[in-house]
């Protein structure tokens, strides 16, 4: 399983990012996808969660209302549509895919990884 995420990159508070995650290797139908962050310093944390067939999403309290989780499975895809950004979403951002449960929204249900991209958020 190969997850490649792109998209991150240097953006000014208030505008908006859309990154992407690229899945082979699986069949991507059979995968719930989730999205996490981890800050400088911190431990990595839950920002969205998709269900396999995309008809369930859930959020973290701290981008909810700004972002956006969305798959397209016959591209076998990813989307985090990341709007109103604030200097405290700056981190690395990883995309993950779990074939077990129904969404992914720990790190410890994760069972695979993307390498991360990076969104700086400056002010």
């Amino acid at each position: 399983v190969l997850l490649v995420e792109s998209g991150g990159g240097l953006v000014q508070a208030g505008g908006s990012l859309r990154l992407s995650c690229a899945a082979s290797g699986l069949t991507f139908s059979d995968y719930a996808l989730g999205w996490f962050r981890q800050a400088p310093g911190k431990e990595h944390e839950f920002v969205a969660t998709i269900s396999r067939s995309g008809d369930r999403t859930n959020y973290a309290d701290s981008v909810k209302g700004r972002f956006t989780i969305s798959r397209d499975n016959a591209k076998k895809a990813v989307y985090l549509q990341m709007n109103s950004l604030k200097h405290e979403d700056t981190a690395e951002y990883y995309c993950t895919a779990d074939p077990t449960n129904g969404w992914v929204s720990s790190p410890y249900e994760a069972a695979y990884w993307g390498q991360g991209t990076q969104v700086t958020v400056y002010s």
